[in-house]
């Protein structure tokens, strides 16, 4: 089936899939295992999935769009939207994070997902698989601002002058 792939015994939905990213093994010692998990697929309600396929590859072979300076692959049939972030008294995250992905799980609840790379590379990722080099601010001949154009005026039938 397409629209499905396999990690281990475990059939998952590709448009269940929200994102998927980097595993690192001593992230949790809890978990002990001979398998060589490289990635973390995440579903639309957070629950998670370890699968032995790299970010790069998983994201290749179900045409994810790869946002390289988090190393995320994010799912362009779900629906996100992206906002700004600036870390609040009380929370000190360990990472420079400037940039929240959201979407809403089926519970119609929003979940999130903090990001390095700037707003406006999520967005261009995300929403159209642009990648922007980092640094940039977004703008660039490769990917020139979107020209809006008018309306086309109706073509308008004039009822048949009255004959007497």
């Amino acid at each position: 089936m397409p629209n499905m792939f396999t990690i281990g015994k475990r059939l998952v939905p590709v448009d269940e899939v929200a994102f998927v990213e980097p595993y690192s093994p001593g992230e949790n010692p809890k978990i002990q295992t001979v398998r060589n998990y490289q990635a973390r697929v995440v579903q639309v309600n957070r629950e998670s999935v370890l699968t032995e396929q790299s970010v790069a590859a998983f994201a290749e072979e179900h045409k994810f769009r790869l946002i390289d300076e988090d190393g995320i692959a994010v799912n362009p049939a779900v629906r996100f939207w992206v906002e700004t972030f600036t870390p609040t008294e009380g929370f000190t995250p360990t990472k420079p994070y400037v940039t929240r992905l959201v979407w809403r799980d089926h519970d119609g609840n929003a979940q999130s997902k903090l990001l390095v790379a700037a707003p406006e590379t999520v967005l261009a990722v995300a929403f159209t698989g642009d990648r922007i080099p980092a640094g940039s601010d977004g703008a660039s001949e490769a990917n020139p601002a979107p020209v809006r154009r008018g309306r086309k005026p109706r073509n308008r039938r004039r009822p048949p002058a009255a004959t007497m």
